[in-house]
């Protein structure tokens, strides 16, 4: 058995610290030195902020080094830091509050696609073994007063060098750090023990607050005693789908064939997302709050769009093919068709999207109540793209067979991220086809909308869930879809040739809300007209309001 000489908690500390700057933050280095000058300038910028971080390291470390505490918080900043440095090596991802969100609320389908050997090897050897080394190395604790008294004088000491450095540098690092806010998202492990407060935070505000109503006023418009049948208005949340991507938005590739050949369907080209993952946007679109004065601890304890369309007296009805309708969907009917056994559209713990059009002519033969059916999609959920569609689907190639999407060609991720839109291409297709058929008996509607958009290597960047305000317009730039049946035109009163003139128009995700308040002629306070994409193009909304 290995025996380690027992150590003092100063020099513990300050090997754990140069550990974690250099262990664990390549990506960071790697960054620094794109964004530094060249040469002897950048290179002595590079080493002042390499000793403040050490230092900064070392003062938080002395004042956690007491006995039963010291090697369980470094085991943790070890193995949970190792975890950083994979993704953010691998996907080029920033560690906040918003990607430990996204990783508390998904499900195991999803955390299975970013498992991989790599991922195992970075615990292993970035984790797990400087936690064992940390663990025979002996500490030589000193009596309580005189451990306390050696922490004042390291803790001083780096608070010297902390000042002194910041002094001498202080034009050089104050530009950097005003310059470029991703810096503390790379910092590990500062990054994740930042994202987790916050989080944690979130989740205690959250608890706090008494759950609120909201649109109690709502109530259908007196127009609803024209409409001749029952209606069906299909909303389709879309996944990781970007707008430049589509070809019915005017991607160079023809990734729509199908929803190009479709009469009626209006694309919207300039429409951006609320947030860049799924835990912001879907809440946030649903909530009625701009995404400039969005906050998920309101959006939480408040009701929401499909709380408002229930009270008004339509049928609601959420179908999930993905990870959940993080909270928007809490108080109406919720089918999570991920899990079903199809032998056709579901293997390996997953199902395609066709299996959220199961059941649906069904539905529209029997449908005895107007009703709002959302439908959520796997879409193009990475990094796993080849997973998305089914086997024999792939219009290009060749494709990315890995999660590991740094060991593939850009073009092989683009194949296998194009392929997944083609399919969803086809399933919307399929979708319109199935409400024009009943259109006679029902009026049927459809929008599409992706929650956020992806990054397929530009910038070094992979996946999403860079925060908003440093992410690439990849990530933010989404697909908007419309398709109305000709009697639906008629009974809600829409004026296509109208709306087609505004496919150029600027939208966002904060229009979503009062846009179906304003197509489905529900009645409310919190409406406000001018977020509604429809209304200049409804000839009775000046009539009736």
């Amino acid at each position: 058995m290995l025996n380690f000489k027992s150590l003092r908690t100063e020099w513990v500390t300050l090997l754990a610290s140069v550990y974690l700057l250099v262990g664990l933050n390549m990506f960071l280095w790697g960054h620094l030195q794109e964004v530094v000058p060249a040469g002897p300038t950048g290179l002595w910028l590079s080493l002042a902020f390499a000793v403040l971080m050490l230092f900064a390291f070392n003062l938080v470390l002395t004042l956690f080094a007491f006995r039963y505490v010291f090697k369980p918080l470094l085991t943790v900043l070890f193995i949970s830091g190792a975890s950083a440095a994979y993704f953010m090596n691998q996907y080029g991802v920033l560690i906040d509050s918003g990607m430990f969100r996204n990783m508390a609320e998904t499900n195991i389908a999803e955390v299975r696609d970013l498992m991989s050997f790599k991922f195992a090897v970075y615990i292993l050897l970035l984790g797990i073994l400087p936690s064992v080394l940390l663990y025979k190395t002996q500490i030589a604790y000193r009596p309580w007063h005189r451990e306390i008294l050696g922490k004042l004088v390291v803790s001083g000491a780096c608070v010297v060098v902390l000042g002194s450095v910041a002094l001498v540098n202080y034009q050089g690092l104050s530009s950097l750090f005003r310059n470029h806010h991703e810096l503390r998202l790379m910092l590990t492990p500062s990054n994740v023990v930042g994202a987790t407060i916050g989080y944690v935070n979130e989740r205690v505000g959250t608890a706090a607050r008494p759950f609120q109503s909201y649109g109690e006023d709502a109530r259908r418009d007196g127009a609803w005693q024209k409409h001749a049948r029952k209606s069906l208005t299909v909303l389709v949340v879309g996944e990781s789908a970007r707008a430049d991507h589509f070809g019915v938005l005017g991607y160079g590739r023809d990734t729509t064939p199908n929803l190009a050949k479709e009469q009626g369907l209006l694309s919207f080209s300039d429409v951006h997302s609320c947030g860049t993952e799924t835990a912001v946007s879907v809440p946030c679109m649903f909530s009625g709050m701009k995404r400039k004065d969005y906050d998920a601890r309101v959006a939480k304890n408040r009701e929401g769009l499909l709380d408002i369309l229930q009270r008004a007296g339509l049928a609601v009805q959420w179908r999930d093919n993905q990870s959940g309708c993080k909270g928007t969907c809490d108080r109406v009917q919720f089918i999570d068709v991920s899990n079903l056994k199809d032998p056709q559209l579901c293997a390996g713990g997953e199902c395609h999207d066709e299996i959220l059009l199961q059941g649906l002519s069904e539905l529209l033969d029997n449908l005895d109540k107007d009703t709002v059916l959302v439908l959520h999609q796997m879409g193009s959920h990475g990094p796993e793209y080849f997973k998305r569609y089914p086997d024999g689907g792939a219009r290009f190639t060749p494709v990315c067979q890995s999660n590991a999407l740094n060991q593939c060609t850009q073009q092989e991720i683009i194949n296998g991220y194009d392929n997944t839109l083609a399919y969803t291409d086809k399933v919307l297709a399929a979708l319109i086809d199935t409400l024009r058929s009943k259109q006679d008996q029902v009026d049927t509607a459809m929008i599409y909308l992706s929650d956020h958009g992806e990054s397929l290597g530009e910038y070094n960047l992979f996946l999403h869930g860079t925060p908003y305000a440093i992410a690439p317009e990849q990530q933010k730039h989404v697909p908007l879809l419309t398709w109305f049946s000709d009697s639906y035109k008629e009974d809600f009163g829409i004026d296509t040739q109208c709306l087609a003139k505004l496919s150029d128009a600027p939208l966002s995700q904060d229009n979503l809300f009062h846009s179906m308040l304003g197509l489905l002629q529900v009645r409310t306070e919190v409406y406000q007209q001018s977020l509604d994409m429809f209304a200049s193009c409804r000839p009775w909304l000046a009539v009736q309001r």
